[in-house]
């Protein structure tokens, strides 16, 4: 079958290790995903490490790479300054120091963590890590939050490279906002009892992420801990998931957390340098970090920098003469406790109390449980602030009254309990319709609780829940493939508009004809042999690429500024570029979407090369930008003329929170990491379809799905 645990060698182990290794089962199930029991938590953990590290220990080191900051060891000169971003902020020595002070139960964990890995390095020689032959227990302190994209990733590496090398570099495209890119984020729902047939709670997990980047496992203990979901690969908790009486799904959110202050400094002799903080000069802090990277030959060589620190943070860029100190959360022993307690929380008010810990920055959470709560919580990391600056661009650094005053009480924050409406949801929108008409009041907020506003998703999920009664679990997941794309009811009117105001003599008029008859006789719902779906999607892309410079200088939405303010012209080029576009890369532009978008998986490279040569599978549903609740985020590659997903659906569930869980699920692609394995590419067939499988929650489901059982 193709199974890469079987066989294992005995090696000599630390003594940690074989201690684990006595306590420690791991089921796997007839997709290849391990259900792991261990004596005590520590014991689980271990197992969960060692058999994350089965499946893909290639994507456990790479994120481990980026999170301590030590990427361009493998990547070369060109990940120094994404190296440096995140060593501005993770320093070995602070976490170290963090490890020493953590609570007991947490160390225990922690060294299980690294046991685990090491463990498995230990008995698989043949498996050659890049840069981390070993793991230290502090290291899990680095990665200790399990989001698409951390806080850090919003710093433009090319101010930060600017400013460190003193050259002048352009932001580029993406850092400026104005590109053409696919939004990462989430879907999720919960429906209180009373909108269900049952009268019992669903909740729906729809993580959107880059694809594999998560691994679906059970962890079980006799500790107490019990519960299943999507572990980012290389951390010891359930991100996205459930236990016997409550689950959570966390998506992407819009609050402002991470702030730019704009220092005035002045050079001191020495090589030292002053900064203006109300009306006294203080000395910036200033130390050394020094990045290894690989040279084209496969040599070591480092580069040495002085970095500077204000109050409010790192230096990391200049903008208007003004050096740009950044702040953000950088509390990873709270974010570490957090992510693990939150998993053994079984009802509202346990998981209420976790959150207080305040160390989730980035995330919106979707809660539902066994006795019928459900609930839509902010991030719990919000900094106070004077709501009179606008926190969206750099504020004076030296204005005191600029300055963080602490975070928000979980109880100031929007949020919302049991609504009357019986539902919740986030799709990465703003939080003032999470409940209908019971959803928090913008205007009882400061303006940095949402800085995304709403978006296409978020009008697809409101029109399906405010109908939504007796739903089951199976509607539950119809509900969220259902292939409405709402962005082009907004979009084909104004089209059309523009077409029907040429004149008869325009060659358009007649060249254009029937590529509009195709768009507004089409109902806008996506399916792999629509036609239809391939032209508006090709059209949607090419106005998108007129809009998005202009809309950034006007702050509106892109979706808004097309709709509003794109002109009749712009509209009509975009549909002659897309049906050139098509006729050009497939011979006609009546191609079926199908044909063109595609999930192909050839290897099991963190970075995909595609080819349309190669087997590959057809995908109906589309890009979330276009609001698609189902989303598979494609493109075309060098080489190819079909489209290719990356990112979107990846990890999908729907739980049931009646007497006994029941949930079914599905995951981009297979569980392992390995082609070899016969677990792959095993469920594409389910995840192109949205078939998703039933969970084998309990021990009495796994009977008769079992394919090996053993200890590490």
């Amino acid at each position: 079958m193709g199974m890469l645990w079987l066989g294992l060698t005995c090696l000599t182990l630390p003594t940690s290790g074989l201690a684990h290794t006595r306590d420690v089962t791991i089921t796997r199930d007839d997709w290849g995903i391990a259900h792991v029991h261990g004596a005590t938590d520590a014991d689980a953990v271990f197992g969960m490490m060692y058999a994350q590290a089965e499946d893909d220990f290639g994507r456990i080191e790479r994120n481990y790479l980026q999170a301590l900051g030590r990427t361009a060891e493998v990547d070369g000169e060109a990940a120094i300054w994404t190296d440096l971003r995140q060593r501005m902020f993770t320093d070995p020595k602070t976490l170290q120091a963090d490890y020493a002070r953590s609570p007991a139960w947490l160390r225990a964990l922690m060294v299980a963590w690294a046991d685990g890995l090491n463990t498995y390095l230990a008995k698989h020689p043949e498996v050659r890590p890049k840069v981390l032959t070993h793991f230290e227990p502090w290291m899990a302190l680095s990665f200790s939050e399990g989001s698409i994209g951390g806080d850090i990733e919003q710093v433009p590496l090319g101010r930060l490279k600017s400013f460190y090398e003193g050259t002048s570099l352009a932001l580029s495209d993406v850092e400026r906002g104005v590109a053409y890119e696919e939004p990462t984020g989430s879907n999720g729902i919960a429906l209180a009892p009373s909108r269900t047939r049952d009268g019992h709670a669903l909740l729906l997990i729809n993580p959107h992420t880059s694809f594999f980047f998560r691994a679906e496992q059970q962890v079980t203990s006799d500790e107490g801990l019990n519960v299943y979901g999507a572990a980012t690969w290389g951390q010891f908790f359930i991100y996205q998931g459930f236990n016997a009486s409550a689950g959570w799904m966390h998506t992407s959110s819009g609050v402002d957390a991470i702030d730019e202050f704009a220092e005035t400094v002045r050079a001191r002799s020495g090589g030292r340098f002053v900064y203006r903080d109300g009306k006294r000069w203080r000395l910036l802090k200033q130390r050394r970090i020094t990045i290894t990277y690989r040279l084209p030959s496969g040599a070591p060589a480092n580069r040495t920098f002085t970095v500077y620190t204000t109050h409010n943070g790192p230096v990391m860029g200049l903008v208007d003469g003004k050096w740009i100190a950044v702040a953000l959360m950088n509390r990873p022993l709270a974010a570490l406790q957090q992510s693990f307690l939150r998993t053994k929380a079984t009802d509202l008010d346990g998981f209420l109390e976790i959150a207080r810990l305040r160390a989730n920055s980035s995330n919106d959470t979707i809660f539902a449980d066994q006795k019928g709560d459900i609930a839509y919580l902010h991030p719990q990391f919000v900094p106070l602030r004077d709501d009179r600056f606008d926190y969206t661009s750099p504020v004076d650094g030296r204005d005191p009254t600029t300055r963080w005053k602490g975070l928000h009480s979980l109880e100031s924050l929007p949020h919302v309990y049991n609504p009357k409406t019986g539902y919740v949801f986030n799709t990465n929108n703003w939080p003032w319709t999470a409940a209908g008409e019971d959803s928090p009041k913008a205007s009882d907020y400061p303006r940095y609780m949402d800085q995304a506003g709403e978006n296409p998703r978020g009008l697809h999920a409101v029109k399906l829940l405010q109908t939504a009664d007796k739903v089951t679990l199976e509607g539950l997941r119809d509900l969220a493939y259902d292939p409405w794309l709402p962005t082009f009811d907004r979009l084909l009117p104004n089209l059309g508009s523009a077409f029907d105001a040429l004149p008869p003599t325009d060659p358009r008029h007649a060249g254009l004809a029937a590529p509009m008859r195709l768009l507004l006789d089409w109902d806008r719902r996506w399916s792999s042999n629509s036609q239809a779906t391939s032209l508006a999607v090709f059209w949607g892309e090419a106005l998108w690429r007129r809009a998005a410079p202009l809309a950034a200088g006007s702050k509106m939405s892109v979706w808004d500024y097309m709709e509003q303010k794109s002109s009749p012209e712009d509209r009509l080029q975009a549909l002659q570029e897309a049906v050139a576009r098509l006729n050009s890369d497939f011979g006609s532009w009546r191609v079926a979407w199908g044909d063109i978008n595609r999930f192909q998986r050839n290897d099991g490279e963190v970075e995909q090369v595609f080819d349309d040569v190669k087997p590959s599978y057809p995908v109906p549903f589309t890009s979330n930008q276009w609001g698609a609740l189902a989303s598979f985020g494609a493109k075309a590659y060098p080489g190819t003329r079909r489209y290719y997903g990356t990112s979107g659906n990846s990890f999908v569930a729907v739980v049931e929170f009646g007497p006994r869980v029941r949930a079914y699920a599905i995951s981009i692609g297979g569980q392992s990491g390995h082609p070899q394995s016969a677990h792959f590419s095993d469920q594409v067939d389910r995840y192109v379809a949205g078939n998703l499988r039933p969970i084998y929650f309990y021990a009495d489901d796994l009977k008769g799905h079992v394919e090996a059982i053993y200890t590490p």
